[in-house]
């Protein structure tokens, strides 16, 4: 077993050592045949003792660990999306804020007029919609990675005096369903779960 494989494994077990009542509502998702059941990620996942499946694949890379502790952290507080926050807003997000730019915002820039073009698919796949307008930027739009975990993309277009650019920013209350750097890391696999879907590569059907 990976590092990756023993993480989730260890965090599964704290999960079932001490599951609080009513998880599947906290999350929310459902119970189904002993497995807990919800949407990460634009896929349906499955959590169960023995491990975690994303789509019909077993998970135990990265998005596995994100999975587990969305789950160990989940709580019956609501996401509350405003006021949204950048990532460097967030407490002691610093030593992961130029990572978080370069994986999570900058990666997008290259896709800029491809991703506005594919927004209905966007929405459709990651429970988004159209952003507000007050945010900004050429065009916006919100998706949930996790039911109480919210995204705010905003895009601008390049032009003669600035160059195109991508901001991503947390829903207000993020930090409570997820530490830190689970956070930057729930952006960068956002962001690659965009360009997948605008490129017809989905990663979990």
């Amino acid at each position: 077993m990976d590092n990756y494989g023993k993480i989730i494994k260890d965090n599964l077990a704290r999960l079932y050592k001490n599951r609080p009542d009513h998880l599947a509502q906290l999350l929310p998702g459902k119970y189904q045949n002993e497995q807990l059941i919800f949407k990460a990620f634009g896929s349906t996942c499955r959590i169960g003792t023995g491990g975690i499946t994303v789509g019909d694949k077993t998970e135990s890379g990265v998005i596995g660990i994100l999975i587990s502790l969305y789950a160990l952290h989940a709580k019956a507080e609501p996401c509350i999306p405003t006021p949204f926050k950048a990532y460097r807003e967030i407490p002691n997000s610093m030593p992961y804020a130029g990572a978080f730019a370069s994986h999570t915002e900058q990666i997008l820039i290259p896709h800029i007029d491809k991703i506005e073009d594919n927004r209905d698919l966007i929405f459709e796949i990651l429970n988004g919609e159209t952003g507000t307008g007050s945010e900004g930027g050429d065009f916006s739009f919100v998706v949930r990675p996790f039911p109480k975990v919210q995204l705010n993309y905003i895009f601008y277009r390049a032009d003669d005096d600035f160059p195109a650019s991508a901001t991503c920013l947390f829903s207000n209350n993020a930090l409570s369903f997820l530490p830190v750097d689970a956070l930057a890391d729930t952006g960068e696999y956002t962001s690659r779960k965009i360009i997948d879907i605008i490129s017809s590569r989905l990663l979990y059907p």
